[in-house]
C-alpha cells in the first residue's frame, strides 16, 4: 500500500529506537518484531497503540483510495491557550504525518469493497473538530450512495476544545451521517480502541450496528477519575474497560487485534446476499 505514503506528510525526524518496554508485563521487546506482530506484546498480549496508516495496512488488501484530504483544518475562533491553535495543528501534522485526526479510505477487505475511517490518537488526542466531523459525514454519504459498508476504527479523547461549539456540533452531524447508512440498510461497524472517550463515544462510536472493541480499551464519556471525584465512591475493578462494557451489554464483542480482520470479514459477509447488502 505504498499509495498511502504520498498522503502522509513527512514526519519530523525522530531518533529511532530498536527496543521498547511493554507497559503491562515490563518485557523488553524488539520493535521490528513487535511491529510484525501487529504491535501486540507476544508475552502478555498487551495492545500497543497503532497509527492510522498501520491500521489501514492491517485491515485492507491491495491499493486503497484516500478520500477527502482536500478538507483541511482551520482556526475559526482564533483560539490560543499556551500556544495558538494553528501552531498545534502544524505540530500535530509534523509529528504524525497526517493532515487531520481521521483518515478515510475506500478499498477492499479481501473480496469485499468498503469504506474505512480510521482515527489517530497522535493527532491532538484524536479529538473531533469540524474537519473530523465533515470527513466522517462524507464517508457515510459516499457509502450510502455507492452501496458500500462502512467500518470505523476509533480512538479519541473527545471533542476538540480549540473549536468550541463547532466541535460539539459534529456530534449531531456524524449521527446524521450514520442515519444515511441506516436508511439504506447498509452495515456500519465500529471498532473501539484505547482510548475512546468524550463526544466521540457519545456519537458515532456507539451508533454501530455491531460494536467491537480491542482488549482492555478505555471506553466511556467522562474518565474514571472524574467520575470517582463526582460520586465520591470507588469504582469497580476494570470499570470502563472493554471487558467490563461487554459484560454490561454495551459492546457486542471484544476482539484480539490478530483476529480483527477475520471477524470483520465474517460480519460483512453475513450482511450480504447475492452481492447486495441487506442490512444487519
Amino acid at each position: 500500500m505504498g499509495i498511502l505514503d504520498k498522503f502522509f506528510r513527512k514526519k519530523r525526524e525522530e531518533k529511532e529506537s530498536l527496543w521498547t518496554k511493554c507497559p503491562e508485563c515490563k518485557t523488553i521487546l524488539y520493535i521490528p518484531e513487535l511491529s510484525a506482530n501487529l504491535k501486540v506484546c507476544p508475552k502478555c498480549n498487551y495492545h500497543f497503540p497503532m497509527n492510522a496508516k498501520e491500521r489501514v495496512e492491517s485491515l485492507l488488501d491491495g491499493d486503497v483510495e484516500v478520500l477527502f484530504e482536500n478538507i483541511l483544518p482551520k482556526d475559526p475562533l482564533g483560539f490560543k491557550d499556551t500556544k495558538p491553535y494553528k501552531d498545534r495543528i502544524r505540530q500535530a501534522q509534523d509529528e504524525t504525518g497526517m493532515s487531520e485526526a481521521i483518515l478515510v479510505v475506500r478499498g477492499r477487505l479481501r473480496d469485499i469493497p468498503m469504506v474505512l475511517t480510521v482515527m489517530d490518537f497522535g493527532f491532538i488526542g484524536g479529538s473531533m473538530g469540524s474537519v473530523v466531523g465533515e470527513r466522517f459525514y462524507r464517508a457515510c454519504k459516499l457509502s450510502a450512495s455507492q452501496n458500500l459498508p462502512l467500518v470505523s476504527v476509533i480512538t479519541s479523547g473527545g471533542a476538540r476544545m480549540q473549536e468550541g461549539i463547532l466541535s460539539l456540533m459534529q456530534m449531531a452531524k456524524t449521527s446524521i451521517g450514520v442515519g444515511l447508512l441506516e436508511e439504506k440498510g447498509l452495515p456500519y461497524i465500529t471498532v473501539l480502541t484505547d482510548p475512546t472517550m468524550g463526544g466521540v463515544s457519545a456519537s458515532f462510536a456507539f451508533l454501530g450496528d455491531i460494536i467491537l472493541a480491542e482488549p482492555k480499551s478505555l471506553i466511556g464519556f467522562a474518565g474514571p477519575r472524574v467520575i470517582e471525584q463526582t460520586i465520591k465512591q470507588q469504582l469497580p475493578e476494570g470499570f470502563q474497560r472493554s471487558e467490563f462494557l461487554l459484560e454490561k451489554g454495551m459492546l457486542d464483542m471484544v476482539v484480539h487485534r490478530k483476529e480483527l480482520k477475520d471477524v470483520l470479514y465474517r460480519l460483512l459477509k453475513m450482511s450480504t446476499h447475492g452481492g447486495r447488502y441487506v442490512g444487519i
